[in-house]
Protein backbone atom coordinates (compact mmCIF):
# COMPACT_ATOMS: atom_id res chain seq x y z
CA UNK A 1 0.00 0.00 0.00
CA UNK A 2 1.05 3.43 -0.56
CA UNK A 3 0.91 6.63 1.23
CA UNK A 4 -1.05 9.51 -0.09
CA UNK A 5 -2.55 12.89 1.12
CA UNK A 6 -6.34 13.56 0.23
CA UNK A 7 -8.73 15.61 1.68
CA UNK A 8 -13.14 14.87 1.49
CA UNK A 9 -14.40 18.69 1.82
CA UNK A 10 -12.70 22.15 1.15
CA UNK A 11 -11.08 24.38 4.00
CA UNK A 12 -7.93 24.87 5.83
CA UNK A 13 -4.62 22.52 6.14
CA UNK A 14 -6.73 20.37 8.33
CA UNK A 15 -8.72 19.29 5.99
CA UNK A 16 -5.09 17.14 4.43
CA UNK A 17 -5.24 13.12 5.93
CA UNK A 18 -2.60 10.73 5.68
CA UNK A 19 -3.98 7.69 4.21
CA UNK A 20 -3.49 4.20 2.74
CA UNK A 21 -4.23 3.49 -0.61
CA UNK A 22 -3.52 1.43 -3.57
CA UNK A 23 -1.73 2.42 -6.72
CA UNK A 24 -1.47 -0.38 -8.91
CA UNK A 25 -0.03 -0.05 -12.53
CA UNK A 26 0.72 2.65 -15.17
CA UNK A 27 -1.41 3.28 -17.91
CA UNK A 28 -0.10 3.61 -21.58
CA UNK A 29 1.20 6.76 -21.39
CA UNK A 30 2.00 7.18 -17.68
CA UNK A 31 4.78 6.57 -14.96
CA UNK A 32 4.71 5.17 -11.65
CA UNK A 33 7.53 6.86 -9.29
CA UNK A 34 8.43 6.41 -6.07
CA UNK A 35 8.61 9.92 -4.53
CA UNK A 36 11.45 11.05 -2.96
CA UNK A 37 10.85 14.92 -2.42
CA UNK A 38 7.79 17.09 -2.95
CA UNK A 39 7.74 20.79 -3.74
CA UNK A 40 4.61 22.72 -2.36
CA UNK A 41 3.23 25.28 -4.46
CA UNK A 42 0.18 28.40 -3.89
CA UNK A 43 -1.97 26.93 -6.33
CA UNK A 44 -2.07 23.95 -4.18
CA UNK A 45 -3.38 25.90 -1.08
CA UNK A 46 -6.37 27.53 -3.64
CA UNK A 47 -6.99 23.93 -4.96
CA UNK A 48 -7.81 23.04 -1.56
CA UNK A 49 -9.91 25.66 -0.44
CA UNK A 50 -11.83 26.20 -3.74
CA UNK A 51 -10.50 28.68 -5.66
CA UNK A 52 -8.50 27.78 -7.78
CA UNK A 53 -9.38 27.59 -11.55
CA UNK A 54 -10.35 23.73 -11.46
CA UNK A 55 -12.71 22.14 -8.39
CA UNK A 56 -11.24 19.05 -6.92
CA UNK A 57 -13.68 15.39 -7.36
CA UNK A 58 -13.96 14.18 -4.03
CA UNK A 59 -11.66 12.17 -2.35
CA UNK A 60 -8.82 14.44 -3.65
CA UNK A 61 -5.30 14.09 -4.17
CA UNK A 62 -2.95 17.38 -4.85
CA UNK A 63 0.29 18.05 -5.92
CA UNK A 64 2.41 19.72 -8.93
CA UNK A 65 6.08 18.93 -8.33
CA UNK A 66 7.75 15.75 -7.46
CA UNK A 67 11.49 14.38 -7.53
CA UNK A 68 11.82 10.77 -7.30
CA UNK A 69 12.86 7.24 -9.20
CA UNK A 70 10.89 5.56 -11.98
CA UNK A 71 9.31 1.97 -10.54
CA UNK A 72 7.25 1.44 -13.92
CA UNK A 73 6.71 2.36 -16.77
CA UNK A 74 3.53 2.40 -18.87
CA UNK A 75 2.98 1.18 -22.63
CA UNK A 76 4.33 3.47 -25.30
CA UNK A 77 7.08 5.34 -22.60
CA UNK A 78 10.24 5.33 -23.68
CA UNK A 79 12.14 8.45 -22.77
CA UNK A 80 12.20 7.09 -18.69
CA UNK A 81 12.76 4.08 -17.64
CA UNK A 82 12.84 2.14 -14.77
CA UNK A 83 15.10 2.96 -11.92
CA UNK A 84 16.12 6.76 -13.35
CA UNK A 85 16.09 9.88 -11.08
CA UNK A 86 13.39 12.12 -12.76
CA UNK A 87 11.68 15.14 -11.84
CA UNK A 88 8.00 15.95 -12.41
CA UNK A 89 7.13 19.38 -14.07
CA UNK A 90 3.59 20.76 -13.61
CA UNK A 91 1.98 19.68 -16.48
CA UNK A 92 -1.21 17.63 -15.64
CA UNK A 93 -4.53 18.66 -14.36
CA UNK A 94 -5.15 18.32 -10.23
CA UNK A 95 -8.57 16.49 -10.60
CA UNK A 96 -6.71 13.52 -12.28
CA UNK A 97 -3.60 13.68 -10.86
CA UNK A 98 -1.02 14.44 -7.67
CA UNK A 99 2.38 13.99 -6.42
CA UNK A 100 1.44 14.62 -2.68
CA UNK A 101 2.58 10.63 -1.89
CA UNK A 102 5.30 8.07 -1.41
CA UNK A 103 4.49 6.33 -4.65
CA UNK A 104 2.10 8.10 -7.41
CA UNK A 105 1.39 7.52 -11.26
CA UNK A 106 1.55 10.87 -13.71
CA UNK A 107 1.60 11.04 -16.80
CA UNK A 108 4.62 10.73 -19.19
CA UNK A 109 4.78 13.90 -20.76
CA UNK A 110 5.23 15.49 -17.31
CA UNK A 111 7.94 13.36 -16.49
CA UNK A 112 12.17 14.77 -17.51
CA UNK A 113 15.60 13.12 -16.03
CA UNK A 114 16.30 14.30 -12.76
CA UNK A 115 18.48 18.12 -13.65
CA UNK A 116 22.23 16.98 -13.21
CA UNK A 117 23.87 18.12 -9.81
CA UNK A 118 20.66 18.23 -8.19
CA UNK A 119 19.78 16.06 -5.12
CA UNK A 120 15.66 15.25 -4.94
CA UNK A 121 15.03 17.87 -2.70
CA UNK A 122 16.49 21.04 -5.27
CA UNK A 123 15.02 18.70 -7.81
CA UNK A 124 11.45 19.41 -6.63
CA UNK A 125 11.77 22.74 -6.01
CA UNK A 126 12.42 23.83 -9.86
CA UNK A 127 10.18 24.00 -12.21
CA UNK A 128 7.08 25.53 -11.49
CA UNK A 129 9.23 28.39 -10.24
CA UNK A 130 11.56 28.55 -13.10
CA UNK A 131 8.54 27.54 -15.78
CA UNK A 132 6.38 30.43 -14.40
CA UNK A 133 9.33 32.88 -14.88
CA UNK A 134 10.57 31.73 -18.39
CA UNK A 135 7.54 32.58 -20.15
CA UNK A 136 7.03 36.08 -19.56
CA UNK A 137 11.14 36.98 -19.11
CA UNK A 138 12.52 35.12 -21.83
CA UNK A 139 10.07 33.29 -24.35
CA UNK A 140 7.90 36.40 -25.30
CA UNK A 141 10.75 38.30 -26.26
CA UNK A 142 9.59 41.15 -24.12
CA UNK A 143 12.69 41.63 -22.31
CA UNK A 144 15.83 42.72 -23.53
CA UNK A 145 19.56 42.98 -21.73
CA UNK A 146 19.42 45.80 -19.97
CA UNK A 147 15.74 46.31 -19.37
CA UNK A 148 14.60 46.91 -15.57
CA UNK A 149 12.19 44.22 -14.42
CA UNK A 150 9.92 44.62 -11.34
CA UNK A 151 9.11 41.42 -9.29
CA UNK A 152 6.67 42.20 -6.95
CA UNK A 153 6.17 39.75 -3.71
CA UNK A 154 9.03 38.53 -4.85
CA UNK A 155 10.02 36.52 -1.60
CA UNK A 156 8.40 33.89 -3.15
CA UNK A 157 9.95 30.77 -5.26
CA UNK A 158 8.78 32.19 -8.45
CA UNK A 159 9.37 35.80 -7.41
CA UNK A 160 13.52 34.55 -6.67
CA UNK A 161 13.22 32.09 -10.07
CA UNK A 162 12.18 35.45 -11.64
CA UNK A 163 15.16 37.08 -10.53
CA UNK A 164 17.90 34.83 -11.38
CA UNK A 165 15.87 34.36 -15.01
CA UNK A 166 16.42 38.44 -15.47
CA UNK A 167 19.92 38.14 -14.56
CA UNK A 168 20.41 35.57 -16.54
CA UNK A 169 19.07 37.41 -19.84
CA UNK A 170 21.34 40.65 -18.80
CA UNK A 171 17.65 41.94 -17.33
CA UNK A 172 17.94 44.47 -14.22
CA UNK A 173 15.83 42.83 -11.17
CA UNK A 174 13.76 44.96 -9.22
CA UNK A 175 11.90 43.47 -6.48
CA UNK A 176 9.34 44.44 -3.95
CA UNK A 177 8.59 42.95 -0.79
CA UNK A 178 5.67 43.95 2.05
CA UNK A 179 8.29 42.61 4.77
CA UNK A 180 11.34 45.08 5.29
CA UNK A 181 13.23 42.30 6.83
CA UNK A 182 13.43 40.42 3.79
CA UNK A 183 15.02 43.27 1.92
CA UNK A 184 18.91 42.02 2.65
CA UNK A 185 17.94 38.78 1.50
CA UNK A 186 16.59 39.56 -0.99
CA UNK A 187 19.47 41.82 -2.52
CA UNK A 188 21.87 38.74 -1.53
CA UNK A 189 19.74 36.67 -3.50
CA UNK A 190 20.57 38.98 -6.81
CA UNK A 191 17.98 41.94 -6.93
CA UNK A 192 19.47 44.96 -8.39
CA UNK A 193 16.87 46.84 -6.37
CA UNK A 194 14.67 46.27 -3.49
CA UNK A 195 11.21 48.08 -2.66
CA UNK A 196 9.70 47.38 0.45
CA UNK A 197 6.01 48.27 1.01
CA UNK A 198 6.77 51.62 3.39
CA UNK A 199 7.68 53.09 -0.20
CA UNK A 200 5.79 54.83 -2.40
CA UNK A 201 6.55 52.25 -5.96
CA UNK A 202 5.97 54.38 -8.87
CA UNK A 203 8.04 57.05 -6.98
CA UNK A 204 11.47 54.54 -6.53
CA UNK A 205 10.82 52.48 -9.55
CA UNK A 206 11.38 55.71 -11.23
CA UNK A 207 14.56 57.15 -9.19
CA UNK A 208 16.12 53.81 -9.48
CA UNK A 209 15.60 53.53 -13.30
CA UNK A 210 16.58 57.26 -14.33
CA UNK A 211 12.89 58.73 -14.73
CA UNK A 212 12.11 55.69 -17.39
CA UNK A 213 9.69 53.34 -15.72
CA UNK A 214 10.42 49.13 -16.19
CA UNK A 215 10.40 47.17 -19.02
CA UNK A 216 7.93 44.80 -17.69
CA UNK A 217 6.43 44.11 -14.00
CA UNK A 218 6.04 40.88 -13.28
CA UNK A 219 3.11 40.60 -10.28
CA UNK A 220 1.44 37.03 -8.58
CA UNK A 221 -0.74 39.65 -6.29
CA UNK A 222 -3.31 41.18 -8.71
CA UNK A 223 -6.12 42.87 -7.02
CA UNK A 224 -6.47 47.23 -7.36
CA UNK A 225 -2.43 46.98 -6.23
CA UNK A 226 -2.24 46.53 -10.08
CA UNK A 227 -2.99 50.38 -11.19
CA UNK A 228 -0.22 51.73 -8.50
CA UNK A 229 2.15 49.26 -10.80
CA UNK A 230 1.23 50.58 -13.83
CA UNK A 231 2.10 53.61 -13.19
CA UNK A 232 6.02 52.26 -12.58
CA UNK A 233 6.06 50.60 -15.95
CA UNK A 234 7.64 52.28 -19.07
CA UNK A 235 5.73 53.36 -22.06
CA UNK A 236 5.07 50.24 -24.72
CA UNK A 237 6.01 48.10 -21.30
CA UNK A 238 4.26 44.93 -20.29
CA UNK A 239 2.05 44.42 -17.49
CA UNK A 240 1.65 40.44 -16.41
CA UNK A 241 -0.25 39.10 -14.00
CA UNK A 242 0.12 35.43 -13.29
CA UNK A 243 -1.57 34.53 -9.76
CA UNK A 244 -4.29 36.43 -7.59
CA UNK A 245 -3.02 36.65 -4.08
CA UNK A 246 -5.22 39.25 -3.60
CA UNK A 247 -9.17 38.25 -4.23
CA UNK A 248 -10.58 41.60 -4.73
CA UNK A 249 -11.48 42.16 -8.63
CA UNK A 250 -8.37 43.69 -10.79
CA UNK A 251 -8.87 46.54 -13.37
CA UNK A 252 -6.45 45.60 -15.76
CA UNK A 253 -5.18 48.41 -16.58
CA UNK A 254 -6.64 49.90 -20.13
CA UNK A 255 -5.93 51.92 -23.06
CA UNK A 256 -8.15 55.37 -21.41
CA UNK A 257 -5.56 55.06 -18.66
CA UNK A 258 -2.50 54.01 -19.86
CA UNK A 259 -2.33 54.60 -23.77
CA UNK A 260 1.47 52.87 -24.30
CA UNK A 261 0.53 49.78 -22.12
CA UNK A 262 -0.23 46.28 -22.45
CA UNK A 263 -1.36 44.40 -19.80
CA UNK A 264 -2.33 40.96 -19.70
CA UNK A 265 -2.87 37.60 -17.42
CA UNK A 266 -0.13 34.83 -17.77
CA UNK A 267 -0.51 30.78 -16.47
CA UNK A 268 2.77 29.09 -16.28
CA UNK A 269 0.40 26.07 -18.06
CA UNK A 270 0.41 27.83 -21.39
CA UNK A 271 4.04 26.53 -21.67
CA UNK A 272 3.52 22.93 -20.16
CA UNK A 273 0.49 22.11 -21.92
CA UNK A 274 2.42 22.62 -25.42
CA UNK A 275 4.71 20.31 -26.07
CA UNK A 276 7.60 22.14 -28.13
CA UNK A 277 6.66 25.00 -25.73
CA UNK A 278 7.82 22.61 -22.50
CA UNK A 279 10.62 20.94 -24.03
CA UNK A 280 12.37 24.90 -24.95
CA UNK A 281 11.36 25.56 -21.15
CA UNK A 282 12.77 22.50 -19.80
CA UNK A 283 16.23 22.83 -22.30
CA UNK A 284 16.20 27.02 -20.93
CA UNK A 285 16.01 25.79 -17.15
CA UNK A 286 18.50 22.71 -17.55
CA UNK A 287 21.27 25.08 -19.13
CA UNK A 288 21.01 27.52 -16.51
CA UNK A 289 20.96 25.09 -13.86
CA UNK A 290 23.79 23.94 -15.44
CA UNK A 291 25.84 26.71 -15.38
CA UNK A 292 24.94 28.04 -11.71
CA UNK A 293 22.92 30.81 -13.34
CA UNK A 294 19.91 29.28 -11.70
CA UNK A 295 20.08 27.89 -8.15
CA UNK A 296 16.97 27.06 -6.28
CA UNK A 297 16.35 28.31 -2.84
CA UNK A 298 14.53 26.04 -0.30
CA UNK A 299 13.39 27.90 2.60
CA UNK A 300 12.30 24.95 4.49
CA UNK A 301 11.40 20.92 4.43
CA UNK A 302 8.69 19.00 5.70
CA UNK A 303 8.36 15.42 6.31
CA UNK A 304 5.03 14.35 4.36
CA UNK A 305 3.57 13.33 7.74
CA UNK A 306 3.91 16.61 8.06
CA UNK A 307 2.00 17.74 5.78
CA UNK A 308 -0.75 19.91 7.58
CA UNK A 309 2.22 22.05 8.88
CA UNK A 310 4.22 22.55 5.62
CA UNK A 311 0.66 24.28 4.45
CA UNK A 312 -0.02 26.26 7.33
CA UNK A 313 3.69 27.66 7.18
CA UNK A 314 3.34 28.24 3.60
CA UNK A 315 -0.34 30.24 4.57
CA UNK A 316 1.74 32.33 6.66
CA UNK A 317 3.80 33.68 4.03
CA UNK A 318 7.16 34.33 6.38
CA UNK A 319 8.83 32.01 4.01
CA UNK A 320 11.59 33.34 1.70
CA UNK A 321 11.93 30.47 -1.17
CA UNK A 322 10.75 27.27 -1.64
CA UNK A 323 8.21 24.73 0.52
CA UNK A 324 9.42 21.28 0.33
CA UNK A 325 7.88 18.18 1.76
CA UNK A 326 10.61 14.97 1.81
CA UNK A 327 9.00 10.97 1.91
Amino acid sequence: MAKHVLFDRLGGPEVLTLRDVEVGDPGPGEVRIRVEAIGLNRAEIMFREGAYYEQPVFPSTLGYEAAGVVEVVGEGVEHVREGDPIAVVPAFSLTKYGTYGDQVIVPAHAVFPRPANTDPVEAAAVWMAYITAYGPLFESGEVRPGDHVLITAAASSVGLAAIQVARHIGAIPIATTRDAAKKQRLLDAGAADVITGDEDLPTRVKEITGGEGVRLAFDPVAGPGVDTIAQAIAPDGHLVVYGALDPRPTPLPNASSYPRLTSRTYSMHSITSDPERLRRAVAFVNAGLATGSFTPIVDRTFDLTEIVDAHRYMEASGHLGKIVVTV
